[in-house]
């Protein structure tokens, strides 16, 4: 009787050890892409609509969030070389986060995919890459940099620094960002 109580607690204390539904997705899952509140509703898909300047956090296709953004210095058009201060257009992926960014806290965007590396390939040009979902740059104020009302970034999309916390609660590694013009 009693080893079958030590296996029990040994098989309880595995299950909890597993990682919540959904997280375990990510192939490469760390505790340290964990949300910083698992409560807070998950998205599963992100959508920007440059034009608007607007970034939508969706579930099962309902808006759970949006947020007013600031783009790359020059929004106009897809992405075709490091450096045009362009924000891409396409589908790709949250594929890591910096904890520690100079930006507050950042969520790395899976630019360049296989369509940019291809088209800069024809170009002879240098795709770049750096893409993130971003906080203001430490140490400065939204009003410093005209956010949001002036796109300021090298082709990032921006949030404040408050916003960051909830898209980072909100939208784990693996989700998909549709960004349109």
């Amino acid at each position: 009787m009693r080893f079958g109580g030590v296996f029990a607690v040994a098989v309880l204390a595995a299950v909890i050890a597993l990682p919540a539904p959904g997280l375990a997705r990510n192939k490469n899952f760390q505790t340290a892409s964990l949300p910083d509140n698992p409560v807070i509703e998950q998205a599963d898909q992100v959508v920007v609509y440059k034009g608007q300047r607007r970034l939508v956090l969706l579930n099962d296709g309902r808006v759970i969030k949006s947020y007013k953004v600031a783009l790359g210095k020059r929004p106009v058009g897809h992405k075709l070389f490091e450096g045009d201060f362009r924000t891409p257009e396409g589908r790709y992926y949250i594929d890591y986060r910096l904890r520690n960014s100079g930006y507050h806290r950042a969520l790395h965007i899976s630019y360049p995919n296989d369509n940019d590396i291809e088209r800069s390939n024809i170009l002879r040009t240098d795709p770049g890459g750096d893409i993130m979902i971003h906080g203001l740059p430490n140490g400065r104020s939204a009003q410093y940099k005209g956010h949001p009302n002036k796109d300021w970034t090298a082709g990032c999309i921006a949030v404040t620094n408050a916003e960051i916390q909830e898209i980072w609660a909100m939208v784990p590694d693996g989700t998909p960002i549709d960004i349109l013009p």
